[in-house]
């Protein structure tokens, strides 16, 4: 455990203030969403698209490039794609993917009609030889198609059951039911057949299902995270790591796309406005700014950054990590808040003082997001996300028009809202703290530059904080009949 914490944390939740930050912001979360990176995932090269993007930024900001005159730091990973082809009609009607249904990450290419198995439940789950009735069918060929009817089981139940029963697109498509929000996800591995959830309103006993899916693996797909720094002025200083993954999902077919507006785009947006900042106000610290790519196959850029020994980890005083922003109605989470007890004191302290923030919750350690490969090896670490309303989350709702910043909001007391804060940064060492913010007067309609302790960087550019949710999913073995379709 360090004796002492040099913490840089970061409550950005801008009002009525600088429309300039604030539209610039905005605008850089709307380019990550927009149709021309394709949700920053494999399909037309969005995320590689995106990084250039980024890099452009930072040059902008005026980073200098971390890696001997370049950005980029590039790794390689096996995918799924979707890269072409994406219909299922149903009784005559296209469905829309994205929002009638989605394909599994991991599935596989098929054209043609499906013909349906005997509806497998989740009574499945606890009595295996139902299963071997749909196997019976289309080892029969008296259907070509599993059908699975996860209505009216519980989350927790429709979730176990999917992630048993994917695997029988070993064998033959799946066509899966389900009354839950569609949430999907990076597929690094690819089954020979498809897996097709549809909502269960589109569900009837007599359903005539027509379907041509194209699914694509990219053994090595060429990523790269995006890596910015400033060097401090002071001789030996140390590092302060701030981070945000850009990456997404990408899209399922050559039309439909998930955005990430939540998630990432917009930590990406502050990050951006970070540098922004601390190129005008200098600290002394050495800075750096990383971009991640491949969060969500895995957090392998961050896993890649940490084990090419990319800096040296003792050299990193305190990382903060930004992953997913867009509400703060109910406040933020400061994750490993628990463990790091003594910065997580003085974050709320401040918070308790100046009443920014509904609430500041601590959480424990977490596997997920891109502060983890860090914290494994040592580096004091927050990854802090907003609560609050918004639930779009790994779907094609996730769009930038949906974006609340309420947290922006929640700043100030109520007899004092017509200022708003704008940035504050927290730095304390051996006991110091230092804190500075700007805020703005909207009745006097004048920028106030305001120092709650010991220190005044002046005028601040940045601009957001983040949002996060990880769903934990319970992994299950079914029974010695998907082990062996497994093994086929």
């Amino acid at each position: 455990m360090l004796n002492k914490y040099f913490l840089i944390t970061v409550l950005i939740f801008v009002g009525q203030f600088s429309f300039a930050q604030k539209e610039k912001a905005a605008e850089i979360t709307e380019i990550l969403c927009s149709d021309s990176l394709f949700g920053r995932g494999y399909v037309k090269d969005g995320v590689n698209k995106a990084a250039d993007y980024i890099a452009s930024e930072f040059e902008k900001s005026g980073l200098e490039p971390y890696f001997e005159e370049s950005y980029f730091q590039s790794f390689e990973f096996g995918v799924n794609t979707f890269p072409g082809k994406m219909s299922v009609v149903l009784n005559g009607k296209e469905l829309i993917p994205g929002k009638d249904y989605i394909v599994h990450e991991m599935s596989g290419s098929y054209s043609g009609k499906l013909d349906l198995t005997y509806p497998i439940d989740s009574a499945v789950l606890k009595e295996h030889n139902l299963l071997r009735i749909a196997l019976n069918e289309i080892e029969s060929k008296d259907a070509n198609a599993f059908f699975v009817d996860a209505r009216g089981t519980t989350p927790q139940k429709e979730t176990e059951l999917v992630r048993n029963l994917i695997f029988l697109a070993k064998k033959a498509p799946v066509v899966i039911t389900t009354g839950q929000k569609f949430t999907w996800s990076v597929g690094r591995q690819k089954l020979n057949s498809p897996v097709i959830i549809l909502k269960e309103e589109h569900v009837s006993e007599d359903m005539n299902l027509e379907v041509d899916i194209e699914a694509e693996y990219i053994k090595n797909f060429n990523s790269k995270n995006v890596v910015g720094y400033l060097p401090s002025g002071k001789k030996k200083a140390k590092t302060i790591v701030f981070t945000a993954h850009y990456d997404h999902l990408g899209g399922m077919g050559t039309e439909a796309y998930f955005p990430g507006a939540n998630d990432n785009a917009s930590g990406t947006a502050m990050l951006i406005s970070m540098a922004d900042y601390f190129k005008e106000n200098p600290v002394d610290y050495n800075l750096m700014f990383i971009a991640f790519a491949g969060e969500e196959a895995g957090l392998l850029g961050s896993k890649y950054f940490v084990e090419q020994n990319s800096i040296k980890m003792k050299d990193i005083e305190f990382l903060l990590n930004l992953d997913i922003m867009g509400s703060g109605e109910k406040g933020i989470t400061v994750v490993n808040g628990k463990q790091l007890k003594e910065p997580f004191e003085k974050l709320q302290e401040i918070n308790t003082e100046k009443n920014y923030l509904v609430k500041v919750k601590p959480r424990g350690e977490t596997q997920n997001s891109d502060h983890h490969y860090f914290y494994k090896e040592g580096v004091p670490s927050f990854f802090i996300y907003t609560m609050g309303h918004n639930q779009h989350y790994h779907d094609v709702f996730d769009t930038h028009e949906e974006l609340s910043f309420a947290a922006y909001d929640n700043i100030g007391s109520p007899k004092q809202n017509h200022k708003r804060l704008t940035c504050v940064v927290c730095i304390t060492s051996l006991g110091r703290l230092h804190a500075h913010h700007c805020a703005i007067d909207n009745r006097e309609k004048r920028v106030e530059v305001v120092s709650s302790r010991t220190v005044n960087y002046g005028k601040s550019s940045v601009d957001d904080l983040l949002t996060g949710t990880l769903i934990s999913i319970k992994k299950t073995n079914l029974n010695d009949e998907l082990q062996q379709i497994d093994g086929s």
